[in-house]
């Protein structure tokens, strides 16, 4: 999976206590990557644009 052109953003509700954050990259077509931002090579979790807004509206409602 080519993620070269991957534009990765901290996730708006991480903390700044420099631990528990993640990034995540929506600007790829049919996918939206994420990743932990202390560990970025250890590996990416790769969503369907529907799931992954599902997820978050689940955050949201929570």
């Amino acid at each position: 999976m080519d993620v070269t052109n991957a534009r990765w953003r901290t996730a708006t509700r991480s903390s700044n206590n420099g631990g528990d954050c993640v990034e995540v990259a929506d600007n790829l077509p049919g996918r939206v990557l994420v990743r932990d931002s202390k560990d970025r090579d250890g590996g990416t979790l790769t969503f369907a644009p529907t799931s992954w807004r599902a997820f978050v509206e689940q955050l949201r409602q929570a």
